[in-house]
C-alpha cells in the first residue's frame, strides 16, 4: 500500500493559482474529507481528469477557498497511483491551511521529488526521464527547456532502445545455439556479429558526442573576457550584464579583481568573468590581478578575447593569440566606431571565429551571440533528439561503449564467441543502469536529491 502524500506544488510565494498535489492509495476518498464538490457528490465520483468546482475546508471545518479539483486514477496518472489536485487561489495562508487539513485526513508531507520518484518506481518513466523533470524546472532558456522536454518525452530512450534491441537479438540467438545444440538453429556468423558490434559502437559513440553541447545548454558556459588593458573588456562586461558591473576608466590596469556575472545572451547562458588586462607590470596589486586573470583563462571553457580595432596588434595581443588559438575562442574586435588600424586577417589566421563590435555604442551583441552558437555548434543541437543530460548518464553510456570496444577487439583478435558475449552482457548492464532498471538505491537517491 502506497502512503498518501501531499504537497504544495507551486511554491510558497503569493501567486494567482496555488496547487495542492496528492497521491497514494485511498487519496481520492481522503481528499474528499477536505474538498467538497459543489454538486454534493463524492470527489471519487468525478470522471477522470475533469475539473470540478468545490470548497476547500481547513482542519476546523471552515471554508477557506472556493476552487477547483480533479482526480486521476491508477495506473494512468503521473505517479501510476490514484492522484488528485486541488487548484486554489495562490494564498500561502490558504494553501498551508489546506495542507494541514489534508495531514489531519491521513496524508503526510511529500518528500522532495517523491511524486516523480513514485512515477519512476511504478514504471511511468525511466530514470533519464525523471532526471529531465528537474532539468526542465531548472531550465534558464527556451532551448534548454525544449531539450529537457524532449528528454521527459523519452527522447533518450528512443535512442537507447535500438541499441538494446540489437544486443538482445545477438545474445538471444547466441544462447539459443548454446542451450539447444540439437535444434536446427543457424549459428551466429563472425561476419554478422562483427557488423552488429561495429554498428552498436557507432550508435553509442554518436550519443556520447552530444554530451558537451547538451551540458553547455543546460548548465551554461564558463566564460572569461581577456585582453590587454584598455581594449574595452569592462565596457563589454557592462554591456552584456545590462548594468555597471566593472569600473571603466581611461587609466590602464583599473580592473584588479575578477568581476563575475551570469547573463543570458539570446538562448545561451554565460557565466562571465571580467579580468585584469594581461601585461607585465611593476605594480604588485595589478600583478596579482593579472595572475588571477591567467588562472581564470586556464580554467574557463569559452574565451572572449578582446582587441582594440583602433590600434595595431601589440606584443601582448600576439602572445595572447598564440596562447588561446586552440581553445574555444571568439576574437572580439572592439571599438569598431573608431578608424581601424588593427590587422584583422592576422587574427583570423589563428582564430576562426571573429566579430566586430562597439561595446561603448552597444553594437554587435547579436553578432557575438550568433558567433558563440556557431563556435559551440549549439545552433545544430536538435532539442527533440536524445542528449546525455549529466555525468551519471555519460558515465553509463561511456562504460557501455568501452565494453563494446573490447568486444570489437575480441572479435578482431579471434577470441571465442563466449568472450564477446561476456562483453555484450556487461554493456547491457551499463545501459540498464542508465535507464534505472538495474540502478542501485544509492544512485536513485542521488538522482532525486536534486529535486526541491
Amino acid at each position: 500500500m502506497a502512503e498518501k502524500i501531499a504537497a504544495v506544488a507551486t511554491g510558497h510565494a503569493r501567486t494567482g493559482i496555488g496547487i495542492l498535489r496528492l497521491s497514494g492509495d485511498g487519496c481520492i476518498e481522503a481528499a474528499g474529507q477536505v474538498f467538497h464538490l459543489q454538486s454534493g457528490k463524492p470527489l471519487s465520483s468525478l470522471p477522470d481528469r475533469k475539473l470540478a468546482l468545490g470548497t476547500l475546508f481547513d482542519v476546523q471545518g471552515r471554508p477557506i477557498d472556493h476552487c477547483m479539483a480533479f482526480i486521476s486514477c491508477a495506473p494512468h496518472s503521473y505517479t501510476g497511483e490514484d492522484t488528485a489536485e486541488i487548484q486554489c487561489h495562490g494564498s500561502p495562508a490558504a494553501l498551508a491551511a489546506g495542507l494541514e487539513a489534508l495531514f489531519a485526513a491521513g496524508f503526510r508531507q511529500a518528500r522532495p521529488g517523491e511524486f516523480t520518484r513514485r512515477a519512476f518506481l511504478n514504471g511511468r518513466m525511466d530514470l533519464t526521464q525523471a532526471e529531465a523533470v528537474i532539468d526542465l524546472i531548472d531550465a534558464e532558456t527556451a532551448d534548454a527547456a525544449a531539450n529537457a522536454a524532449g528528454q521527459v518525452a523519452g527522447a533518450m530512450r528512443k535512442r537507447i532502445d535500438p541499441v538494446y534491441d540489437s544486443w538482445v537479438d545477438i545474445c538471444a540467438h547466441f544462447h539459443a545455439v548454446l542451450d539447444y545444440p540439437d535444434e536446427d538453429i543457424d549459428e551466429v556468423s563472425d561476419e554478422n556479429l562483427r557488423a552488429s558490434v561495429y554498428e552498436i559502437c557507432g550508435m553509442l559513440e554518436g550519443i556520447l558526442k552530444g554530451y558537451d553541447n547538451g551540458r553547455l545548454l543546460r548548465e551554461g558556459i564558463s566564460t572569461v573576457i581577456v585582453g590587454r588593458p584598455n581594449v574595452g573588456k569592462s565596457t563589454l562586461m557592462n554591456l552584456l550584464s545590462g548594468e555597471q558591473k566593472s569600473i571603466v576608466t581611461q587609466i590602464p590596469g583599473t580592473t584588479r579583481d575578477i568581476v563575475e556575472d551570469t547573463i543570458r545572451l539570446g538562448e545561451v547562458v554565460l557565466h562571465l568573468a571580467d579580468t585584469a588586462g594581461l601585461r607585465d607590470t611593476d605594480d604588485p596589486v595589478e600583478r596579482m590581478g593579472v595572475e588571477l586573470a591567467r588562472k581564470r583563462l586556464n580554467s574557463s571553457y569559452l574565451v572572449l578575447a578582446v582587441f582594440d580595432s583602433s590600434e595595431e596588434l601589440s606584443a601582448e595581443d600576439l602572445e595572447l593569440i598564440e596562447k588561446i588559438k586552440d581553445r574555444p575562442v571568439v576574437a572580439i574586435i572592439n571599438k569598431s566606431d573608431l578608424p581601424r588600424r588593427i590587422d584583422i586577417e592576422k587574427i583570423r589566421e589563428k582564430i576562426g571565429h571573429l566579430v566586430q563590435i562597439s561595446a561603448s555604442e552597444g553594437e554587435g551583441v547579436q553578432a557575438l551571440e550568433q558567433e558563440i552558437c556557431r563556435l559551440l555548434k549549439l545552433d545544430q543541437l536538435d532539442s527533440s533528439a536524445g542528449v546525455i543530460a549529466n555525468e551519471r548518464q555519460r558515465s553509463c553510456v561511456e562504460e557501455a561503449w568501452k565494453t563494446m570496444e573490447q568486444a570489437k577487439q575480441a572479435l578482431d583478435g579471434g577470441e571465442t564467441l563466449d568472450a564477446v558475449n561476456v562483453c555484450i552482457d556487461s554493456a547491457i548492464d551499463s545501459l540498464l543502469e542508465l535507464t534505472g532498471e538495474r540502478a542501485s538505491n544509492a544512485v536513485i537517491d542521488q538522482v532525486f536529491e536534486r529535486f526541491c
